[in-house]
């Protein structure tokens, strides 16, 4: 069996899939796995092999030594790279700048390329980086493709790409939208045409991925025309534990009135904000708990978050002049009927209409969530950015 290994390397953690390309949007994989807590006392390494879950514990040093554990761990269950054939290594890396418009085949000049774009995502292309030098040293002698999430977004019209800002000061320090997710929008608008057995340019989708970080897309006959978010992944919808869209003034008044430092204002508006900085949690079935045990808070941060869906919405109903289709994927955008519900009530004079009955279905593969009646298409599409990743690596094996 040809397969196709998918790396996400995060700061302190591998997440890792062994993907048949030729499998259904819906299909398990075959070998997933997580490397955690890098560099720490505890690290861990969290096998799954067609359903059987293994785990070993134990000090991992970095990215290198956490991977060769990690197929040390999958020869003993004989699913590792001696025993399978693996034809290509997919990467996801997050920024692609200005310069990376497609997956690309990786050379070392490619690397040093992605390591020049580490200004604009600090977090995540390092980490990036370093998952692509070790896999390259492990397997050497299969390809290995960088996957960009900001590569579906490279086309959006510079009405929707450019802010308002000096425009030589944007150009010297490559100050754009870029947009993030790019990969789980594609996917899913892709899908939904396949669904729907048009054309693609016959389609206008607006997509939600709505998770812990959430974004939306207003695709246009398969290429995106805007998104929210921006040149970071902060901008845009309200979050699990970022702030969404804000007045960029309030971080001068935090800056000058509480005595806050950049890195703190940073860490607020990343990680101590969103739903969880308006109601102590991020976990929405917590928070939906809260609300029917009539916490205030929670009710508040669940209004805010979808007022800013619901805006952002009408916006790329504009954009698109015509919607064919809307698309809820990721983990809150699948699994909380509730969000779908209200993000969309009292639309019907634009002709989008739920079917409450298809709406409580639980998350089991695409399902068409709108009514018969309803000229828009709704649509729950479960995402599967490691499928799509691994379907773009094995083209270039």
């Amino acid at each position: 069996m040809a397969l196709a290994l998918v790396l996400n390397s995060g700061s302190s953690s591998i997440k890792f899939q062994l993907v048949n390309p030729e499998n259904s949007a819906i299909d398990e994989p075959y070998v997933s796995g997580l490397v955690e807590q890098i560099g720490e006392p505890n690290g861990r390494i969290v096998l799954k092999v067609e359903g059987e879950k293994y785990t070993l514990e134990t000090p991992i040093t970095d990215h290198s030594e956490g991977l060769n554990l990690a197929f040390d761990l999958m020869d003993q269950h004989n699913c590792g790279p001696s025993q399978l054939e693996i034809t290509a290594v997919g990467h996801r890396v997050v920024h692609g700048g200005i310069l990376f418009s497609a997956p690309e085949l990786i050379t070392d000049e490619i690397v040093e390329m992605i390591r020049d774009l580490i200004p604009l995502a600090p977090l995540h292309n390092p980490a990036n980086v370093d998952g692509i030098d070790v896999a390259r040293k492990i397997l050497p002698d299969v390809p290995h493709v960088a996957v960009f999430d900001t590569g579906f977004f490279h086309s959006l019209p510079p009405a929707a790409a450019l802010y308002a800002i000096n425009k030589d000061v944007a150009a010297e320090h490559g100050i754009r939208r870029y947009g993030f997710h790019g990969t789980s929008h594609e996917f899913v608008s892709k899908r939904v045409v396949e669904i729907l057995e048009k054309p693609t340019e016959d389609i206008n989708t607006i997509t939600f991925h709505l998770g812990n970080g959430a974004s939306m897309a207003a695709v246009q006959g398969g290429r995106a025309v805007d998104t929210s978010m921006g040149m970071t992944p902060l901008a845009g919808l309200v979050m699990g534990t970022r702030s969404g869209d804000l007045d960029p003034g309030i971080v001068f008044h935090l800056s000058r009135t509480a005595g806050m430092s950049i890195d703190e204002i940073d860490n607020l508006l990343n990680k101590k904000s969103g739903v969880k900085g308006l109601s102590g949690v991020n976990d929405f079935r917590e928070l939906r708990e809260m609300i029917d045990n009539n916490d205030q808070d929670a009710w508040s941060a669940y209004n805010i978050y979808i007022h800013q869906l619901r805006r952002y919405l009408g916006s790329y109903m504009v954009a698109l002049g015509r919607v064919d289709t809307i698309v809820f994927t990721a983990g809150v955008g699948e699994n909380a009927q509730f969000v779908r519900e209200d993000a969309l009530a009292g639309l019907e004079m634009y002709g989008i209409e739920i079917d409450p009955e298809r709406n409580a279905l639980p998350n089991d593969g695409p399902r068409l969530i709108s009514t018969d009646a309803s000229k828009v298409k709704v649509f729950v599409i479960p995402t599967n950015e490691e499928l799509a990743i691994a379907r773009y690596a094995v083209k270039f094996a």
